[in-house]
């Protein structure tokens, strides 16, 4: 009998490496009813007894399980008869090689269309088999009540078990443990095989043995609540879920690409990077790309969370995901379905939901002492209280009265009780829901957060660091003033200037091009011998004659008097819109032989770059440059502070002019200037050691020691930037710095509605613990209450934070 090998000793399709050994494969399956973490440690107790699986991510809020494992000693069939064999039914997977995406699926596949990324399809909760079942059990039970206590009368002996009647109601009520009770118990049998201490052992134990002692009533009750509140906690997961699904609904499955001179519509996993996708208006952009032909207005509010559409012409970057609403457009691919960046952010937003947050793991630690405690007790309830209490006695506490009694029946429905109650089900999933809520909320409105952990820290922060350039302000120059000298004007200024820059790649260089363009400056001459003077500025040949173009030190070193000229900046702030253009000329309105007193300087004062035009014997005018501030900074800052953070600084390389002129705009508290980047790290070193946890703002990229540095690391910008996505903890996707109090504010809320989810259920079954002895508290009350009651609440509680959304300043 063959082994499915091939003649050479390899798997069929499964290619070996160079060295002869097989890749590993990584299969990513839905497990829509793994919804919670004792079901995932079921989960992972089952694979890990699996020879050949090397890794596994288990993900109990997506309701998926990522498996990586050597196709060698085992197969994906074998993963999924693991989980199932766990007692979860596994609904759909993927596996790709070396954990990319194999492009195959197999049946029932899972909702995986952003490159492999998975999440458990929606469910049809209320018509399930378990549904059906709960129902018909529902109505044994409430029949069965009926007929007694109501209905005495009619009620008959039907059967005798070992002496004992059981009549039509028992048989009702056993009818309702069959229909409800036995999935219960089986899950029970699964956790029981997996050495897992969790609620479907608990409560298959508690309805065996009240079954086994005659106790129908309570065992039916048990049954039937506990199915209603696993179908009411099902239906609550998936409502949770469907924040990831409205992520990936984002992604077209398919494009439209021109091949072989037409049209036509394949998957977008089958687009290859370098064709040409058609967009046409009201369409989603189905790839990343370039746009190669065409104008239109698109909505990139599902990466970038900015609501205003951004217009796009040839050359412009376009995302997937992205609706066009206007016009016609040609993309060219840049990356494929799996790695575009819509891609990428639906991976790590499910990467971290499933990375654990500090109070997740306190909880988790604490559950793991809490379930065999309380176990423990119910078990000393059940049994000791008859042992030593020989008859009812009678207690009275702040004027009420109880009574202990002595009969082993009693004592074993209270056990009983506790049993239900020892599940912390509603405990665990307290921070995880919130999580998720949190995390994908953020996404849908432009903000990446990597992890449940960074979403805690973030509402934690004393004091943020702001980078200033591309942070508070665009990180884009534009010429903002313009001085001639003698017999120039601003149009021969604006020419000399852009001929001598455009061989330059400066942004300076691009900022004076830009305002020339705009100025309907035409006709540039073409500039010889170009020379760029490292750190002064540049030279060349304009129309037979030298000119220069660069820093005032640079004219003084020609033998040109600027005493008045103040220390050269490299970035400024202008309101936007708020252009001062000119100096004082002659009485004549001609332009001045010489710059006027304090002109200069006064540009510096205001943190502009002065560029000076002219040549060695003759200065032709000065062109000012500045940095513009973004228009929301502003107030972004001032929100921040209301929201309750204790400091806001700038930080940045700029010199002291310039950072004191933004500082000043913006209203941070503080400003540090003329920082190296391993200056920054110390500056935000100095910001904890006085004010506590810190968050660094900057661009992900030349900020990166002090991202590292801060407890949270934020990068401004970062759709379509590899580098800031990876390096970042949370990432801006739009250059907006008005998300940043968006961020802090659903931060903090999440924190509150955590620590909420957990003390209102860790309060909630200390108070039904400590009225079970008194006979508070029963059976019915333990699962409604403690169990199925708190999970809707902590859930339901979660879901809140999906209604905090980013503040319009306009």
């Amino acid at each position: 009998m063959s082994d499915g090998s091939n003649d050479d000793g390899t798997t069929p399709g499964v290619e070996p490496d160079g060295n002869g050994r097989h890749r590993e494969l990584t299969a990513r399956l839905a497990v829509p009813e793994m919804d919670c973490p004792s079901c995932a440690g079921k989960v992972d107790n089952a694979l890990g007894r699996l020879d050949g699986v090397t890794d596994t991510a288990l993900n109990p809020t997506a309701g998926t399980a990522t498996v990586t494992y050597d196709p060698d000693l085992v197969g994906e069939s074998d993963v999924v008869a693991a989980i199932e064999g766990a007692g979860y039914e596994v609904t759909g997977g993927r596996t790709g090689g070396d954990g990319t995406d194999a492009g195959g699926a197999t049946d029932n596949d899972a909702d995986a269309g952003s490159g492999g990324v998975a999440v458990a399809p929606p469910a049809e909760v209320w018509t399930t088999t378990r549904a059906k079942k709960t129902w018909l059990g529902a109505a044994l039970v409430t029949l069965g009540l009926l007929f007694e206590f109501v209905l005495t009368a009619r009620n008959p002996a039907v059967a005798s078990v070992l002496g004992y009647p059981i009549h039509l109601s028992g048989v009702l009520f056993l009818g309702a443990v069959a229909a409800s009770g036995i999935p219960i118990v089986r899950g029970g049998y699964y956790s029981a095989r997996n050495r897992s201490l969790d609620i479907d052992l608990l409560m298959g134990t508690a309805i065996v043995a009240a079954t086994g002692i005659g106790y129908f009533v309570e065992a039916a009750t048990l049954a039937v609540l506990f199915s209603v509140a696993e179908l009411l906690e099902d239906y609550a997961m998936d409502r949770a879920r469907d924040s990831l699904r409205e992520l990936m609904e984002l992604s077209p499955d398919e494009a439209t690409v021109r091949r072989d001179g037409e049209e036509a519509t394949v998957p977008t996993d089958d687009v290859a990077v370098g064709e040409t996708v058609i967009v046409r208006p009201g369409e989603k952009v189905p790839l990343d790309g370039t746009v190669l032909e065409g104008e239109s207005a698109v909505d990139e509010s599902p990466i970038t969370g900015e609501s205003v559409p951004v217009d796009k012409a040839p050359g412009d970057e376009a995302f997937a995901g992205a609706i066009n609403e206007t016009g016609y457009l040609e993309i060219e691919v840049t990356s494929t379905a799996g790695d575009s960046t819509l891609a990428r952010i639906i991976e790590l937003v499910q990467g971290a939901q499933a990375e654990k947050t500090e109070t997740e793991r306190f909880v988790d630690r604490f559950a793991g002492y809490y379930t065999p405690v309380v176990v423990a007790l119910a078990i000393l309830t059940a049994a000791v209280p008859p042992l030593v209490i020989a008859e009812p006695i009678a207690v009275d506490v702040a004027g009420y009265g109880f009574v202990f009694a002595a009969d082993w029946g009693t004592w074993f429905v209270r056990g009983l009780t506790l049993l239900v109650i020892a599940c912390p089900c509603a405990f665990v999933i307290s921070t995880p829901v919130s999580v998720v809520s949190g995390i994908t909320s953020a996404a849908k409105n432009g903000v990446l957060i990597k992890g449940g952990n960074h979403l805690e820290a973030m509402g934690e922060v004393d004091a943020v660091a702001l980078d200033k350039t591309g942070t508070l302000t665009k990180g884009e120059l534009a010429v903002t003033d313009l001085l001639p000298l003698g017999d120039a004007d601003e149009a021969r200024l604006l020419r000399l200037a852009a001929a001598l820059e455009r061989r330059s790649e400066h942004p300076i260089a691009a900022a004076v091009l830009d305002r020339a363009e705009r100025a309907g400056v035409s006709d540039l001459p073409e500039p010889a011998g170009f020379e760029s003077l490292t750190g002064k500025g540049i030279r060349a040949e304009i129309d037979g004659e030298t000119y220069y173009a660069g820093k005032p030190a640079l004219f003084e070193e020609l033998g040109f008097d600027l005493s008045r000229a103040q220390a050269e900046t490299d970035g400024g702030v202008v309101a936007e819109d708020d252009e001062t253009e000119g100096a004082t000329g002659g009485s004549d309105g001609s332009a001045p032989d010489e710059f006027a007193d304090g002109a200069l300087a006064a540009l510096e004062r205001d943190g502009k770059t002065v560029v000076l035009v002219g040549t060695a014997t003759e200065l032709t005018g000065a062109v000012a440059v500045a940095d513009e501030v973004r228009r929301d900074s502003k107030r972004a800052v001032a929100r921040l502070r209301e929201l309750g953070v204790e400091r806001v600084v700038m930080l940045t390389g700029d010199n002291e002019g310039t950072a004191r002129a933004i500082a000043e705009s913006v209203g941070v508290d503080e400003y540090r200037a003329d920082l190296l980047p391993e200056e920054k790290v110390d500056a935000v070193e100095s910001l904890q050691a006085a004010y506590g946890e810190v968050a660094m703002v900057g661009d992900g990229i030349n900020d990166a020691p002090a991202l590292a540095t801060a407890e949270v690391g934020v990068a401004m910008g970062a759709a379509g930037t590899d580098t800031a996505l990876e390096t970042a903890d949370i990432a801006l996707m739009g250059d907006d710095v008005a998300k940043l109090p968006y961020l802090y504010d659903l931060s903090h809320a999440a924190n509150g509605v955590i620590r909420q989810n957990v003390w209102a259920s860790l309060g909630v079954k200390a108070l039904l613990a400590l009225g079970v002895p008194l006979g508070l508290v029963s059976v019915a009350m333990a699962v409604v209450v403690g169990d199925m009651g708190m999970s809707l609440g902590v859930t339901g509680n979660a879901m809140r934070l999906s209604g905090i959304e980013p503040e319009s300043f306009e």
